[in-house]
This record gives C-alpha cells, sequence and structure tokens, in this order.
C-alpha cells in the first residue's frame, strides 16, 4: 500500500521551463516518492546528447513531471468546454501520463533493446505500472485501463499517447530548453487551449492550426538537429558497441567489473528479471565504463575511453547504404592498425541507419474541427505545409569508425 504518513502531500515543484507545477492527488505524491519513479533522476533524457549540447542533462525524472503538469491543463481545458473528466478519471490519466516512461533503462533510447532484447520501453512500463498497482492495493487499476487503451473514454489515451499528446508536448519544449535548439520551440499552451472532444476523439480546434503547423515542423527539426545528429548517433554506437564487447567477454568468462546490476544483464544464459531492471541506471554504466577504459581487451577500452572521454568515432551519413565492400576495406585497416582480429573489428566500424518523420498519416491523426463541428485531417486543414513531405519517412545511412583509422587510397 502507499504511505500513509500526514505530510501535505499537495506540494509544489518549481519546474524551469513551466514555473511552479503543484501535485494534485495524495497518490500521485506517494508515486513520485517511490524508488521506482526516484530512479528516473539517475537517467538522462536524452541519453548522450550532452556530448553535442551540454546543456542537455536533464532527466526523465523532470519530463514525468513536466507532462504530469501539461496533463493537468489540457484536463480543466476539455472540462471547460463541456466535457465530463471526472476527479476518478482526471486522477488515473495523471497517473498514466507520470508513469508512461518508468520502464526507461539508462541512457533512455540508447540502450533500448540492448540490456534487454525484445522488449520496449513502454513494455516495461507497463510491467512497472502492474507492479506498482499491487503495492498500492488496486489504486492504479483505471490508470493502467487507459494506458493501454481500453477504457471506454478513447480521448484519454491520446491525452497519453497519440501524435499530439502531453508526452510530446512536453519533451518538444523541454529539450529545446535545455538543448537551446530555437528551432523546437513550440507554443504547448495554446495548443492546450485549443484542445476540444468530438465523438470521443481529441480534435484541435480551428484556430489552433497554425500551432499544429509549427508543433510538426518542430517535431522534424528537432529530430534531425538533435535527436538523430551524427555527432549523438556516433556516440550511441560507442555506448551500445561498448556493452555488446562486455556482454561477448563476459560470456568468455573474462574478469570484468560491473555494478552488481549491469554484471546481470552482461550474463546471457538467464532470463532478465524485472526487479534486476529497476536497479539499472545511467550511474551503473558509466561507473563501469571508466573501469573498463583501462581494460586489457584493446577493443573494449577503446570503446570506454571513447565513451568517458570524448573521444567519438567519425561518423558519415548516406542517402543510401554504405558499400560492403567500403565497410569490409576499413574493418581490415582497423584491424591491422590496432592488431586485433577482423571479427573484433566490427565492434569499431559500424553500419547501420536512423529514420524519422514528422507526421503520420496512418496513426490516430491530427484533427482540426471548425466552429461548425465538421472536421478535417491537419494534412488536408493546413494550407500552408505539404503534411505529405512531412509524413514521409526519411532514412540517412551512418558508417562510424576510429577518427584516426584513414582509409587507404
Amino acid at each position: 500500500m502507499g504511505k500513509s504518513s500526514s505530510t501535505n502531500k499537495l506540494k509544489i515543484i518549481n519546474d524551469p521551463v513551466y514555473g511552479f507545477i503543484k501535485i494534485q492527488y495524495n497518490v500521485v505524491f506517494d508515486l513520485i516518492e517511490h524508488p521506482l519513479f526516484q530512479r528516473m533522476r539517475r537517467i538522462k533524457q536524452l541519453g548522450l546528447t550532452h556530448l553535442v549540447y551540454p546543456g542537455a542533462n536533464h532527466t526523465r525524472f523532470q519530463h514525468a513531471v513536466g507532462a504530469m503538469h501539461l496533463m493537468s491543463l489540457a484536463i480543466e481545458v476539455i472540462r471547460s468546454k463541456a466535457h465530463q473528466i471526472t476527479d476518478e478519471e482526471a486522477k488515473a490519466v495523471t497517473i498514466a501520463i507520470l508513469l508512461h516512461d518508468i520502464g526507461h533503462g539508462p541512457f533512455s533510447h540508447s540502450l533500448e533493446r540492448s540490456l534487454i532484447k525484445d522488449t520496449t520501453h513502454e513494455s516495461l512500463s507497463l510491467m512497472f505500472m502492474e507492479q506498482l498497482n499491487q503495492e498500492f492495493g488496486g489504486e492504479l487499476t483505471l490508470a493502467i485501463k487507459i494506458f493501454r487503451n481500453q477504457y471506454h473514454k478513447k480521448f484519454l489515451h491520446q491525452l497519453v499517447s497519440s501524435q499530439l499528446d502531453m508526452d510530446r508536448l512536453d519533451y518538444l519544449k523541454r529539450d529545446s530548453f535545455f538543448t537551446g535548439v530555437t528551432e523546437g520551440v513550440i507554443g504547448s499552451d495554446r495548443i492546450i487551449k485549443m484542445l476540444n472532444v468530438l465523438n470521443d476523439q481529441l480534435v484541435v480546434d480551428e484556430k489552433g492550426i497554425y500551432s499544429i503547423e509549427k508543433f510538426l515542423i518542430a517535431r522534424r527539426l528537432m529530430y534531425w538537429q538533435v535527436y538523430l545528429h551524427r555527432t549523438v548517433v556516433a556516440s550511441e554506437q560507442l555506448l551500445v558497441m561498448m556493452l555488446r564487447r562486455a556482454e561477448t567477454l563476459a560470456s568468455e568468462g573474462a574478469q570484468l567489473f560491473a555494478t552488481p546490476a549491469l554484471a546481470y544483464f552482461l550474463q546471457r544464459d538467464h532470463a532478465h528479471s524485472l526487479e534486476q531492471f529497476a536497479q539499472l541506471d545511467d550511474n551503473d554504466i558509466l561507473a563501469s565504463a571508466k573501469s573498463w577504459c583501462s581494460h586489457s581487451d584493446p577493443v573494449l577500452s577503446m570503446l570506454s575511453d571513447g565513451l568517458v572521454n570524448r573521444r567519438l568515432l567519425s561518423v558519415e551519413l548516406a542517402d543510401r547504404p554504405f558499400q560492403a565492400e567500403r565497410i569490409d576495406a576499413l574493418r581490415e585497416r582497423v584491424a591491422v592498425s590496432l592488431s586485433i582480429s577482423a571479427g573484433e573489428a566490427e565492434y569499431l566500424v559500424v553500419s547501420d541507419s536512423v529514420s524519422n518523420f514528422a507526421y503520420s498519416d496512418m496513426d490516430d491523426r491530427i484533427t482540426i474541427m471548425d466552429k461548425n463541428g465538421n472536421t478535417r485531417d491537419i494534412a488536408d486543414a493546413s494550407d500552408m505545409l505539404n503534411i505529405s513531405v512531412l509524413s514521409k519517412t526519411v532514412r540517412k545511412y551512418f558508417l562510424c569508425y576510429p577518427r584516426n583509422i584513414k582509409e587507404m587510397k
């Protein structure tokens, strides 16, 4: 059960983006105080992006609290437009957005599927929510229904997860604030003021169309300028390959320092547990990486030193896949230069792709409603944007390799 102390739980949090944020429910205070939620203080929102934008040190904790704040504003606006949201529903949807990212692992998206294979952070968030629901005597049952889109008021789920949810509205504004990338600044206040409900679907009043257009452009720009920045991509490859190398060495019986939580996940021969995952955060990775800088394995030490001391891989971007012959030649050159095997060189020469689209014309769309109650998709309603361009998936291919390796002419 949640705590039953007589402490005043309706606290105020001072947030650098929104100012004062009020905690509106006792159970929300108890959830924020819970170790599973406090863990998010130790997970960077933008993974390794601070290696490019030094201000990007904000955490999943800050983002979750910010999204909770925007949810309270959205509830207020929708209620003011004569749509009923009961107190129980308001509390539940607040809990759902507060916990939507609780399943993230170290460095957020950077290690998605690396530590626990074939499992998304959304699935892990749901598992943690179900665990908390048991601890809190069923108080999260409705929140979980909304999170899973199993509640009859579908617009509540859309506030938590859709193309115009409180998650996106917070992270775009927060990430642009902390990176200093002004192209990502959005009018979240105005967008929320324009939210409405029609036929149980979230819609946007016609007056908000320009704010939505700016939101879609900002999302596109932030992806290529921040989230998929070439140097961020190179940093993430260092991190992923470092852990992959450590996992290989551990499976071969090599002596390898690791925090207890990380050591558990470096073993491949057992099922991974939620309890162990809850012990993992950025600090486990960094503490281990610092030790691995002086490891006898040249590949692990090089990758770890690159991560800890920002000696990053060179990275090239292209519109089409890099030729296999070039990749093989690079690996061969790295192997000879560092006196390692061709297989070991694969950890240092990596090629893959990243992709992005700003708006999906397949999912639940962003719907604009005029004053007569007629609706149109933003793609049709916009007279300025070519939404077909924004909804097109753009894929870029990358090739990473050590900086001091020059290709033979």
